[in-house]
């Protein structure tokens, strides 16, 4: 019994250790972990794993019934991928940045190339193909 319960704390653990959670964003962070924009005129993603950025505001239905597909979406991949929400209400630079009208609007930013850009709700299914098309994870 000893021995099964070390296993099982051994093992939550590790998938604890492992799990990523979602990162809220201002300016400043955003320039350390998706794109230093002061820096270099031109995209250039600063991260080192590809990530969705979430542009949301709290008093918008759709952008709270898509926190938890994304969190679960973060859940399920861990380190492979790291997404970002910014509040629009508190960042407006940032969101003009990306010329964000409408919102949600999520970013896909890979390792290499453009980000892609996408406005409105999807769910875990419709994200997870976003995942291996536009950020190129499985």
């Amino acid at each position: 019994m000893k021995k099964i319960m070390l296993v099982v704390a051994v093992i939550f653990a590790f998938s604890a250790s492992n799990a990523q959670k979602i990162v809220h964003l201002d300016k400043a962070s955003f320039k350390a972990k998706v794109w230093n924009f002061d820096k270099n005129k031109t995209w250039q993603f600063e991260g080192n794993v590809p990530v969705i950025v979430d542009f949301y505001a709290d008093w918008c239905p759709p952008c709270r019934k898509l926190a938890p597909e994304l969190e679960a979406l973060q859940k399920e991949y861990g380190s492979k991928i790291q997404i970002y929400k910014i509040n629009v209400d508190k960042n407006q630079e940032l969101a003009k940045l990306f010329g964000v009208r409408s919102i949600p609007t999520l970013i896909y930013a890979p390792m290499e190339g453009k980000y892609k850009k996408f406005t409105g709700y999807k769910n875990k299914r419709q994200l997870k193909k976003d995942v291996a098309s536009k950020l190129k994870v499985k």
